[in-house]
Formats: structure tokens, sequence, C-alpha cells
């Protein structure tokens, strides 16, 4: 199919107007999202779905649809030609790729623009650099950004030198993949006797995984609290930090709640790491929505990776400080200059995130399948984020994550108090879900103190598992 450029480049080019048509080339409770962002501005919007997602709720809202392949995300979600065609046909100006998926890749921003379409995200270079994490991390120290002590970028064959570096880092270590993510592609290491076939295991999984075999090694923590900082950047060099977000409660590497602000860590100290990575953003030439991962310990933060998207817990930051983000993303990949500065910036009470996923609460086993009742919760702070409703089919080929239940309050006590609540109305049969384990949590007396690492939940699950 010959391609043609859109009027995409003169909207991008006008600061002062917004897109006409969006499509979202992506799926669930973002693709929603988007959606509702979109039309709050005035612009149209074209979804692109899988056979699976026929009967979706956000299809029928759309202005126009495209089925680009069946449920399998290979011949679909992940079909760069079948998105852009879709762009192509629907007249659509820019692709907004949500989270997950195309959403991080360097050569689909590139296809994309490349065909005369705007890419709701960082320029193709700019993922590329930040996607690879041995270079991500040589130009976050380059930016003045603190990064967890190890290897001076990827490992070297010689495993004499992998020793050496080892021993310099000091044990334990965690190897990791270059071009990993979600968890995967690492491996801790506790003595030198296991080092070498560690990191030959490590890269085979992530040249099978990733297409990329290069890893690195960085000193391991033990007790680690996971805060990441949200950015946003114009192509103008203007750039700020949305604060930031405790998503320590993991399992698998998989978060399970989110809270902002993180509690118990100095107002000074996020100030002063908030400052470096608004600072990144400028030397990078960032633009768009990010979101700067650290592992918090001993009251240091080490930067971990860079997340070029939207993230699945953006909601918690929209709340405490009333920033649309997704809409902000818009506005800045049509060229417009960001509508704030840092000074205009307040965080105004508490808020926090749990992923409500269609999985057995016990054994985590994804629960697809026809939901035959669904009420979400209300009241005072209280959001939901899904794209399900009642008699709506939970397809077994994507993420079992549901939906997202957001909780606000003007203290942390007031947020978690109607969380209980809405976690206690919130109705959903046919299929199990982990709603109970949300209610376990909010209870949990560490939980309730703040600040656990992101190895507590992974360890309570064990202890529960061993008493039964």
């Amino acid at each position: 199919m010959a391609l043609r450029a859109p009027s995409s480049a003169i909207v991008a080019k006008n600061p002062n107007q917004l897109f006409g048509k969006v499509l979202i080339a992506n799926r669930g409770e973002i693709a929603l999202r988007i959606q509702r962002a979109c039309r709050e501005l005035g612009i149209k919007t074209v979804m692109v779905h899988s056979e699976a997602d026929r009967d979706a709720k956000y299809i029928r809202l759309a202005d126009e649809s495209v089925c680009i392949g069946p449920a399998a995300s290979a011949g679909s979600y992940l079909n760069i030609p079948a998105i852009i065609a879709a762009a192509e046909v629907t007249d659509a100006q820019a692709i907004h790729p949500g989270y997950g998926f195309l959403s991080e890749n360097a050569d689909f921003a590139e296809k994309v623009e490349r065909s005369g379409f705007v890419f709701i995200g960082p320029r193709p270079d700019t993922i590329r650099l930040m996607g690879d994490k041995v270079s991500a991390k040589a130009a976050m120290l380059k930016a003045g950004v603190p990064c967890v002590p190890g290897s001076e970028g990827s490992l070297p064959e010689d495993a004499k030198e992998i020793v050496r570096i080892a021993r310099a880092v000091g044990y334990p270590v965690i190897i990791k993949a270059a071009g990993g993510g979600g968890g995967r592609g690492m491996r801790v290491v506790h003595t030198e006797a296991a080092l070498i076939s560690a990191v030959a295991l490590t890269r085979a999984e992530a040249g099978a995984a990733f297409g990329n075999p290069t890893v690195y090694m960085e000193k391991f923590l033990d007790r680690p609290r996971h805060i990441e900082i949200q950015v946003l950047a114009d192509e103008h060099k203007n750039a700020v930090y949305l604060f930031e977000r405790d998503c320590s409660m993991q399992r698998r590497h998989q978060k399970i709640i989110e809270e902002a602000p993180a509690p118990g860590i100095s107002a000074r100290a996020l100030m002063r790491i908030g400052e470096r990575c608004a600072d990144a953003c400028r030397k990078i030439s960032y633009r768009g929505a990010g979101t700067f991962e650290f592992l918090y310990q001993d009251d240091e933060f080490f930067f971990i990776e860079m997340n070029t998207r939207v993230q699945v817990e953006h909601p918690v930051t929209e709340l405490i400080t009333g920033i649309d983000i997704v809409q902000e993303q818009i506005r800045v990949a049509a060229g417009q200059k960001l509508r704030f500065r840092q000074r205009d910036l307040a965080r105004r009470g508490h808020a926090i995130e749990c992923r409500i996923n269609a999985e057995d609460p016990f054994t985590f086993v994804p629960s697809p399948g026809r939901i035959t009742s669904w009420h979400p919760p209300g009241g005072p702070g209280i959001r939901v984020d899904s794209h399900v409703y009642a008699n709506y089919f939970v397809p077994p080929h994507y993420d079992s994550m549901i939906g997202k239940l957001i909780a606000y309050g003007d203290t942390r006590d007031q947020a978690i108090a109607r969380m209980r609540i809405a976690l206690s109305e919130m109705v959903v049969e046919g299929i199990k879900t982990n709603i109970p384990l949300h209610q376990e949590l909010l209870q949990d007396e560490k939980f309730l103190r703040g600040g656990t690492s992101i190895h507590y939940l992974e360890e309570r699950l064990a202890k529960r598992k061993t008493a039964a």
C-alpha cells in the first residue's frame, strides 16, 4: 500500500491546535482511558481491535473502529503494518500506543512517523536510548542521576573479568538483560561459584525473549523500596516532575498496589531526586510522559530504568496533582508547550490504587470467562478505571488485569479507609479476582505503617503457603 502524508505534520506545527482524530493502538482499560481523554479534548477516536475484543465497550463508543487481526497479539496488537494501515484508511493524524504492546517499541514509533503520523510519545531515538538498560544507565550517570553500583556497561565475554567485576561490586549481585522489562531477564547470584553459569543462562534467556543477549551486573539490594518519579516534558526543553509514587507491593516484579505520595521519605530528598529527573529530561531532549524508576534503600535513590510511556498507575498521580497526564501527552505530541512550571505544581492528599486481576487470589492462576455480575463501588474519592461490564467475556489471550480501583483522601489513613469500603462494595461474579488479596493487604500491619520493601509481599505469600 502506498503511504501518504496526512495532515498530522501541519497539526503538530500549530502550537494552538490539537489533532482532529487519534488512533488508539491498545486495548482494555487504557484504551478506554485514552478515548475519554480524547473526547474531552474534542478529538475523534479510532479504535483498532482484535477479533476477541470486537464487543468491548470502547469499540462501541469510538467514532470508528477497525479489526486488525485475530485474538493472538502477534497478529493484531503487535501487527505494525495493520495498525498503520488502519490509521491510513481512517485519516487519523496521530497514534497513541498506551502501555504494553508497542508502546516502547522504537521501530514502531519510527514507522509511525515515517508514514506521516504523529507518535504520541517520545522520539524513536529516545525510546532506543532508554529502552536499553545499559545505555540508559550511562545516560543517567552523565545527567547526574544516581544509579545502582555495578558494571560499567555490558558484561564482557571474559569469565575472569566478570569475576573481577563481581568482586568489586560485592555479593550478592544481580545479572540483568539490557533489553529486559516487566521483571523478566534477571538472576540473583549469591556466590562466585554460581556466577558464570548465571551469566550464561541470563544471556541465553535474554536473546530468546528480547532478541538481545546483552547483560549487565548490579549490586543486589536486599530490602529496597520501589519509588518512581513521574515526569512530563515538551519538545521546547520544558520539563517538570509530578512527584513520586511508591510501587513496592509487588509479586514476581509485577506491581499489585501503588500509592502517592510515598510514605516515610523526606520531602527534601524527594525534591532533589525529582529535580534531577526533570533535568535529565532536558539533557536527553525527552518529549512526553515518562517515569524514572528507582530502588530506594538506606536513604538513597538508585536509578534502575525509565518507562517511556504512560504508566498503569498514573491515576494516583493525577489525583494528588489534578493533572490529566494522558491529555498532557496529547498536547505535547501536538507541539504545545507545557502549560505549567514546577513552581505551579503542588500535591494534595493521598491516593492508593489496587490492580484488579482476573485470577485466583491464592494460586494466581488466570481466571478468564464471562462476568455474570459487575458492580463497581462509588462514594467520595473513589475512581474505577475499567472497560468491564456485566456479561463481558474476559479473553484468555491477554494480561489478566480487568480494572483499577483508586481511592483518594485528605490523608493516607482516609484513603485506606475508603479503599477498604470500596473493596467490600465491589462485586465481580462469574470469574475469580484478586479482591480478597487486596482486602488482606489493606489490613496488614506493615502495609498500614508504610514503607515495605519490594520483597515483602513475596515473603508474606510464602508464609501463607507454608501455614496452609
